[in-house]
């Protein structure tokens, strides 16, 4: 609950925040940022073939996917991917006006994904290089199944003012 101190005061937009933002000195290794667990449901997997024109049947022709070996078809990589999208978390609210850019991503896809399946993705901080009037944010991203198995792994890094 905020102070009431705060009702008496015109509401301003611009010091709205969902957390408060902290400087690039204030972030730690292992500080881990998780984005809510979502499972897949047909729809998602429509919609992202819709926006990418990845119309490939093993993303959505059962009896294709069966017929090479997977047992469903398979959510594209890259919807795996977007659930690491630093917005999923409240990372970059702890960036607030100090982010500049994200500069680079990379991944490793582990296990296929399949509509009903559970993601659950995370943002760790490991390394933390100062620039300068800059700095560049190093994080691992995962995302686990249902299972507890790791489906993707990679790395991002972003470019914040100090």
């Amino acid at each position: 609950m905020e102070n009431s101190n705060t009702e008496n005061l015109p509401f301003d937009p611009g010091d709205f925040s969902i957390v408060p933002a902290r400087s690039f000195d204030e972030l730690s290794v292992g500080e881990v940022f998780r984005a809510p667990s979502r499972t897949l449901t047909d729809a998602h997997a429509s919609a992202f073939q819709t926006v990418s024109c990845d119309n490939h049947p093993i993303h959505y022709d059962v009896e294709y996917a069966k017929r090479y070996g997977h047992e469903a078809p398979v959510v594209h990589g890259l919807q795996v991917l977007a659930f690491t999208a630093p917005g999923a978390t409240l990372l970059p609210h702890y960036f607030g006006n100090i982010f500049i850019s994200f500069l680079e991503l990379s991944c490793h896809f582990l296990k296929e994904v399949h509509s009903g399946d559970t993601l659950y993705p995370s943002l760790t901080i490991t390394d933390l290089n100062p620039q300068g009037e800059t700095g560049v944010v190093t994080t691992k991203v995962t995302v686990y199944n249902q299972k507890s198995e790791l489906v993707l792994e990679g790395q991002h890094k972003y470019l914040l003012k100090r």
